[in-house]
């Protein structure tokens, strides 16, 4: 399996920074630089994709459904953090994800 990529700080779309995961599957995990408190734990079958609806429209896309976690990376847009991890299929990332959670406490479990 690839390695996680390095932390870096979650880009702020109203200045035009890029976002970089994989365009395939992968997993990827935010934390609160500031606290070092991991925030949350995802996966995706297009992990670029589903990172940008972290965001509040107009700022992110997608349709997550959990306001609550959109409004916290926003309000904490300049503290976060993100990795990346590439997987080979959305199934490998499900059981990595599920070993994230099952090792580390994050500010949204689900």
């Amino acid at each position: 399996m690839r390695r996680w990529s390095r932390w870096r700080p979650f880009p702020d779309p109203r200045e035009g920074e890029p976002l970089t995961a994989p365009l395939g599957p992968g997993v990827y995990e935010l934390r609160n630089r500031d606290t070092d408190q991991l925030i949350l734990v995802g996966i995706s079958g297009h992990c670029a994709h589903r990172m940008s609806s972290l965001l509040p429209r107009p700022l992110g896309t997608g349709t997550r459904n959990n306001a609550a976690k959109r409004t916290y990376v926003r309000r904490h847009l300049n503290d976060i953090d993100y990795r990346t991890l590439a997987c080979p299929t959305r199934e490998n990332a499900a059981r990595v994800e599920r070993e994230r959670r099952d090792a580390h406490e994050y500010l949204y479990p689900t």
